[in-house]
């Protein structure tokens, strides 16, 4: 082969790269993702249905317009059982003026959930997550974690632990007065 030759193929390489480059984008309002956002602070709180422990469904949808107080947690989790009085005491006092605290019960069966609730005397709504899949779409990799959501359905603040009276009060700020 010729140099003339090496010229002309490398060009053509080069030129096939260069249309291979420019077609291959995608224009940024065309682009699409497959997975939708991850929960983050400031962003819309995935909705989801799920069956509700007291009968029916829960939706996040059905929530909208109040402060919602969204709490993974599974009976054999020692640190969600240490929150849970704070969580009902929250349901108490601000309850009937809009607040709304929901538990989200991580891949046990309605019997555990309801008895692990009537043992610690709760009675907030809770929804069964037996699957899984509205933790793995809030990406809850360990209990307890509770999103603070507003009234617009925003994520305003996450905590992942346990949570005192206080730190309750703190994170509660962020979607109620």
């Amino acid at each position: 082969m010729t140099r003339s030759h090496w010229y002309t193929l490398t060009a053509i390489v080069a030129l096939l790269g260069l249309a291979a480059l420019v077609w291959g984008r995608v224009p940024a309002e065309r682009a699409t993702t497959a997975l939708p956002p991850a929960p983050a602070i400031g962003h819309p709180a995935p909705d989801f249905t799920l069956p509700a422990l007291a009968g029916g469904e829960l939706a996040l949808a059905g929530l909208a317009g109040q402060p919602v107080v969204l709490n993974f947690w599974a009976s054999w989790c020692g640190p969600c059982r240490a929150e849970m009085p704070e969580l009902q005491r929250l349901h108490e006092r601000l309850g009937e003026a809009g607040v709304a605290v929901v538990g989200v019960n991580q891949g046990e069966t309605p019997e555990t959930a309801a008895a692990f609730m009537q043992t610690l005397g709760l009675n907030f709504p809770v929804a069964l997550d037996q699957r899984t899949g509205v933790s793995q779409s809030y990406l809850v990799h360990s209990l307890p974690t509770t999103f603070f959501i507003d009234r617009g359905g925003v994520i305003r603040q996450i905590f992942i632990g346990p949570m005192s009276d206080a730190v309750l009060a703190e994170k509660l700020r962020s979607i109620y007065p």
